[in-house]
């Protein structure tokens, strides 16, 4: 499809989303369903606008999804304020590590055993379908800084997480089907690396990069009395660029720092403040805020941004509300082109598979294992459902092809991965929201004295 003809098609879809959104808001299914809807109506079922094969728009989907990804980590993990000891974070831990493990056996046994794949195909399909989606799982992660509630906190923490802890085993998916015969010479290595090495070192490189950086920024807002006048959406960028690239140059995941770098921001941020209990981007005064857009400051703005909770405030809101926007902007490309791709895809295999996923690996495997303080039984059942696949696992797809994944294994990847993902998004775009609205409803319920 040509430039201009994507340039029609963006442009009318964000038209009508954006004529009918009033409509749009009423409706009991999320904005991902229209768009993903949308992709099907220009694609060969409907007006044939687009016919282009996956294989042939990998390599630069792979950087596209790339992105979308790594800046949904870093905002997601600017929202995550409690300490790393807080009970919140266990649920979090658990969902990105044996949660998402039991994930993947589950998935490569239903493909081995049900679906008669080979066992190193069936492995690379429970990796792809292993993270849970940083992008299209907006509304069940928390909306704001203030948002404690451990439903949202541990799935907010497990897509920041689980993003990059399953980078390692599509890597020893991808290993295993090249060596077959033998795991001798790579194994050890793998687990080195890829594993022991990898992770804890994305997580401390991206931390420290946030942390350090975000805390000399706010330093110099406040000196200078500029946090109105300053770039702070470049700040952001910044902070993502530097993450990922020094977690790559030294053999760490980038999202995991991705997502490390966001949360170090957010401790900058509690170090300004005093460690007050108010997210220092609700504590800054109108006037600010009217002097940043205008970009002008009297006096009386640059005394109050010469505090270093002021300039944090307006550092940490400027940052998340262009990332917002970013994540809007490539949300709605990503699934309208999942959906436009979709007629040449299809398998209905990933019907049971998905079923499989969605309603017994996940939820059975969140029952059994996500057992904290502060979670109950209601609580892990919604826990369980809301393991929304999407973005993350078409990067991983896209990266799998681009290296070295044999063409035999190509077209059940392929096929599977992107069935399930937009079976994910039709399954739980349809019930999220009136889930979380009886489950808010029990919850004020249960807060009443």
């Amino acid at each position: 499809m040509s430039f201009l003809n994507w340039m029609a098609v963006l442009g009318s879809l964000l038209l009508i989303l954006t004529l009918a959104s009033t409509y749009l808001r009423w409706l009991p299914v999320t904005t991902s369903t229209l768009y993903l809807a949308f992709g099907l109506a220009i694609g060969p079922l409907g007006l044939e606008i687009w016919q282009v094969d996956f294989r042939e728009i990998a390599g630069w989907l792979e950087r596209l999804t790339e992105v979308a990804v790594l800046i949904s980590l870093f905002i997601g993990g600017m929202k995550l304020r409690l300490r790393f000891r807080h009970p919140a974070w266990f649920g979090a831990y658990l969902l990105a590590g044996p949660v998402m493990l039991a994930s993947i056996l589950g998935v490569a046994l239903v493909c081995h055993y049900g679906l008669q794949l080979n066992l190193g195909v069936s492995l690379l399909i429970g990796a792809l379908l292993a993270p849970t989606d940083p992008v299209l799982a907006s509304l069940v992660q928390v909306s704001h800084a203030r948002d404690f509630d451990r439903v949202r906190y541990g799935l907010s923490g497990e897509t920041g997480f689980n993003d990059g802890t399953a980078f390692p085993f599509v890597i020893f998916a991808l290993l295993f089907i090249e060596h077959a015969e033998s795991t001798n010479g790579w194994l050890l290595e793998w687990a080195l690396q890829r594993l022991l090495w990898a992770v804890p070192a994305g997580l401390l490189i991206g931390f420290c990069l946030g942390r350090g950086v975000g805390r000399l920024a706010i330093y110099l807002r406040a000196r200078h009395a500029d946090a109105a006048l300053s770039p702070n959406d470049f700040f952001g960028l910044a902070l993502i660029a530097l993450a990922y690239f020094f977690a790559e140059t030294l053999g760490a995941w980038g999202f995991l720092a991705a997502f490390a770098a966001g949360v170090g921001l957010r401790h900058a941020e509690i170090d300004s403040s005093g460690r007050s209990a108010i997210p220092a981007e609700n504590r800054v005064p109108a006037q600010v805020k009217e002097g940043a857009v205008a970009q002008s400051a009297p006096a009386q703005i640059d005394e109050q941004a010469a505090t270093p909770h002021i300039a944090a405030g307006v550092l940490i809101g400027d940052i998340l509300s262009f990332g917002h926007i970013l994540e809007r902007i490539l949300e709605v490309l990503l699934v309208t082109l999942l959906g436009a791709l979709l007629a040449l895809h299809w398998d209905w295999r990933a019907v049971p598979l998905g079923l499989a996923l969605f309603f017994v690996i996940r939820p059975l495997s969140v029952w059994l294992l996500v057992r904290v303080k502060g979670v109950n039984a209601r609580q892990r059942l919604l826990i369980g459902w809301f393991g929304i696949r999407g973005i993350g696992s078409l990067y991983y797809l896209s990266y799998a092809l681009n290296h070295g994944l044999a063409q035999g294994a190509m077209d059940d990847a392929i096929a599977l991965t992107l069935s399930v993902v937009a079976l994910s998004i039709v399954l739980h775009g349809l019930t999220t929201q009136p889930l979380l609205d009886r489950y808010e409803r029990q919850q004020e319920r249960s807060e009443k004295p």
